[in-house]
């Protein structure tokens, strides 16, 4: 028997983590209740796909945010699969080890990179900050990392007349991202089964978008946006310049709360798009007092110091919008994963490459500083809130559910110039939703038990979110020759997975479920 479990959120879009199981026969064992040994048991091998945190009000069967326990059995569970490093997807890999989870885990080379870096920061955040304990954890996941290289199988077990091999393809979503194609034998039943992780949408900045499989018997599939379309690039590039420029004119500053791999990254390469279009050539050069004396600025371990600045925040001269205005990155792990981002071009798509070709550098430009220092960052929330200068700000995290973005957003939300934009996903129960809720009504929201009125002015360009939509959604599924016999909708509200089940039983699709464990 080859079986699915979900151990993820029953409602919304974290805690990600799916078992592929097989049922290897019947072996000497003990009864559910042990009271008779001598019973004979089905024993099995199985594998995760994902295990990643819970967020806000997203909760498993035993599992939240407040308890990330693993709460199912993993004695059987022969090797973790990591679809890519985001915290909803990665996050509970420690507690999975302090289970007793012995086996590899298998990732995409660029995953393997990064997946260490993500989780350093996780524990620092949730954990503990005893060094040496964090180096102890780092390192024994350091030696499960199994890299594997995209359109490759790897036979994951083979053992009691089961096998189960796995293939990685590019989803498209962050760099590293794959959707998990599993071939599973179980005593001459096999079967294609297809976990599709996060997908990314067409177009995206950076990244080649996904091809299909080439077969699917079983499917299981993300529906973050399964009840809405994204705005085409060209749209939301320019609804992004207009709000900037828009928010920007009274010398405010805009918060971009925004994780630290993927949604900066598309960013910074649409903004260097942006400044190449409209700021004549002020991106002709590269960073070199900003970002440190690598001519080609690829080190943003030395970055502006704030406190060098006009400490009284004088009014600046007028200034051509897009050749003086300041971008600033404040978060040390955004800064490396962007340095991975460049060091990683062979993973870029052909338009990214090409304007390599030309002499840009669409993640290092002239006016690009990077905050790494906690001073540095302290020091750049005050000058802002004195001055008037026009800025440019992406912090972590996407949410705002914590990270050095909180204290932009209690110094800065009570002030009309200011803006914030929303260009992903805010999960229920986050801050993050409460001011794209709220915060046009001119509410107001709570950061470590105190209420903040929102005066600055909210906006939200969804075309920027790293996964795919509705449409982008169906033409993965239906682009699959052959009609998969079932698929699971997972990772999604309850909204947006009744709306795209809908979709599918109208395309002709006919067991589609939306599993509840």
């Amino acid at each position: 028997m080859i079986d699915i479990k979900h151990h993820g959120a029953t409602s919304g879009v974290t805690g990600s983590c799916h078992e592929l199981t097989l049922t290897k026969g019947l072996t000497k064992g003990s009864d559910p209740s042990g009271s008779d040994p001598n019973l004979l048991a089905a024993s099995c091998a199985g594998i995760l796909i994902d295990c990643g945190l819970f967020q806000g009000k997203d909760t498993g069967h035993g599992a939240s945010a407040a308890d990330l326990a693993i709460d199912f059995p993993i004695e059987h569970i022969r090797a973790l699969v990591v679809t890519h490093v985001h915290i909803d997807h990665v996050g509970r890999i420690p507690y999975l080890l302090a289970a007793g989870f012995d086996g590899p885990i298998f990732c995409s080379e660029p995953s393997a990179l990064m997946l260490p870096e993500i989780l350093e920061d996780a524990l620092k955040i949730g954990f503990t900050r005893d060094r040496r304990l964090i180096e102890r954890v780092l390192g024994l996941i350091r030696s499960r990392l199994v890299p594997v290289p995209y359109g490759q199988w790897r036979e994951v077990f083979d053992e009691g007349g089961c096998s189960l091999s796995v293939r990685l393809q590019p989803a498209g979503h962050i760099l590293g991202s794959a959707y998990v194609e599993c071939e599973a034998d179980a005593h001459g039943i096999f079967e294609r089964i297809v976990f599709s992780g996060d997908l990314g949408a067409p177009h995206a900045p950076l990244l080649p978008a996904p091809v299909s499989p080439e077969r699917a018997d079983r499917l299981v599939i993300e529906s973050t946006y399964g009840d809405k379309d994204h705005e085409d690039r060209e749209t939301r590039r320019y609804r992004l310049k207009a709000v900037l420029e828009h928010a920007l004119a009274d010398g405010g500053t805009v918060l971009i709360p925004a994780f630290s791999i993927g949604r900066t990254q598309d960013l910074l390469y649409e903004i260097e798009g942006l400044i190449a279009e409209f700021g004549g050539d002020a991106v002709g050069k590269v960073a070199s007092d900003k970002m440190g004396s690598d001519p080609k600025g690829s080190d943003p371990s030395i970055a502006l110091k704030w406190s060098d600045l006009d400490p009284e925040g004088s009014d600046p001269s007028p200034i051509d919008l897009w050749r003086d205005v300041e971008i600033v990155v404040d978060s040390p792990l955004a800064a490396e994963f962007t340095r991975i981002y460049r060091n990683l071009k062979p993973f870029w798509d052909a338009e990214a490459t090409e304007r390599v070709a030309q002499g840009r550098h669409p993640l290092s430009f002239e006016q690009l500083t990077v905050i790494n220092s906690h001073e540095d960052h302290l020091n750049a929330v005050d000058y802002l809130v004195r001055s008037h200068r026009p800025c440019v700000v992406l912090a972590g995290s996407g949410m705002c559910a914590g990270g050095r973005v909180v204290n932009y957003l209690k110094a800065m939300l009570g002030d009309p110039r200011n803006d914030v934009l929303f260009v992903g996903y805010q999960a229920a129960g986050t801050p993050g939703r409460d001011i794209l809720r709220h915060g046009p009504r001119g509410g107001w929201v709570e950061f470590d038990g105190k209420r903040y009125d929102i005066r600055a002015r909210v906006h939200q360009v969804g075309g920027y979110s790293a996964h795919a939509g509705q449409s982008d959604l169906i033409r993965f599924i239906t682009s699959i020759p052959g009609k998969p016999s079932e698929i699971r909708i997972v990772h999604g509200d309850n909204d947006a997975k009744e709306a795209f089940r809908e979709c599918l039983i109208d395309l002709g699709y006919s067991a589609v479920l939306i599993p509840s464990e």
